[in-house]
């Protein structure tokens, strides 16, 4: 089948209490991993690009590598989505370019400015049959150009969703609820630790996801930053050379119980980026001899498959609902 929208994937996540995954890729063997996890879980999905991704990869080596994952994957509905949108110009341009969705973030606008930038997007977008993705309340942390520093994110203020979602006409909603770019979602401080010393970060704020949940029913938000940075992989990483202290993600449990209510996309960059680093890491610290970049990015794209099987399966609970998003 040919890429698709949210849209339908939204609706049915929403009434059976599940998300989709949105994992954010950069080369081919993060789109491989992914998919090919997709295909045998039969799991629809969402394969986002951000800005810096477009800048690193080209545009159009992303979008063709994206259009053979539907070639090679023509069980599973597949959206192309722009993450973090900057402006008029970015999401026009992929919009024109083969993006079924595009995220336009201007969350770090005014009230006002983020309803009319929102609103010039969503008009151009849905002329063309492409969903999109508005953003508010910013979420601490960083992720390419997205940089915000702990204490100056701000939470969704839930009384000013239904204005922006009906004046903007967007399709979807990304809230900060706690969740956090990158690998150190949480300081050290922000924390407590259990009795075998490890972090164990702050709950979300599920109060603010119930009450826009109430002031928005049926209608499909969003989480960014959600990894939950896996400790195996920043074990690996550590043990072979790197440098990762207190890396610390989004308690898995917590997604799942955002996923059972009305969250419907879920956003993961970093665990794919562990898994991919960790597994490259140890690969060279046990085989120096080696320098076929095939015999070290083989391993990496099986682990990365691998995490999105077990996201697919126990976090998001898509799993098999490739069929009813068609």
């Amino acid at each position: 089948m040919a890429l698709v929208n949210s849209k339908k994937m939204f609706e049915m996540a929403y009434k059976n209490g599940y998300a989709i995954g949105a994992f954010n890729v950069n080369n081919m063997e993060i789109v491989q991993g992914i998919t090919e996890a997709c295909k045998e879980e039969n799991a629809p999905v969402i394969l986002q690009v951000s800005k810096g991704a477009r800048a690193y990869a080209n545009h159009t080596y992303l979008v063709k590598l994206v259009e053979a994952a539907v070639k090679e994957c023509p069980e599973i509905p597949i959206v192309l989505h722009l993450d973090h949108g900057p402006d008029f110009e970015t999401c026009k341009a992929c919009i024109d370019g083969g993006f079924t969705s595009v995220m336009i973030d201007g969350s770090h606008l005014p009230f006002e400015e983020n309803i009319a930038l929102t609103k010039k997007v969503v008009d151009y977008a849905h002329e063309r049959g492409v969903t999109v993705e508005g953003e508010l309340g910013t979420l601490a942390g960083i992720e390419d150009d997205v940089k915000v520093e702990h204490g100056a994110e701000s939470y969704t203020k839930p009384e000013e969703v239904i204005e922006f979602v009906t004046r903007t006409g967007v399709d979807s909603l990304a809230i900060a609820i706690g969740t956090s770019h990158g690998a150190y979602k949480f300081k050290p401080e922000q924390c407590t630790r259990n009795e075998q010393g490890i972090l164990v970060p702050p709950a979300l704020r599920f109060d603010i996801l119930e009450e826009v949940s109430k002031k928005l029913p049926g209608f499909p938000i969003v989480l960014h930053g959600s990894s939950s940075v896996p400790q195996d992989y920043v074990k690996m990483v550590n043990e072979n050379g790197g440098k990762m202290p207190d890396a610390i993600g989004v308690p898995e449990e917590q997604l799942r119980k955002a996923a059972a209510l009305s969250v419907c996309k879920i956003n993961i960059d970093s665990d794919l980026r562990l898994a991919m680093t960790g597994t490259i890491r140890q690969f060279f610290n046990e085989k120096p001899d080696k320098f076929d970049p095939r015999e070290y990015l083989k391993p990496a794209r099986a682990n990365i498959k691998e995490i999105v099987r077990h996201k697919l399966k126990n976090v998001l609970g898509c799993a098999g609902k490739a069929d009813e998003c068609k």
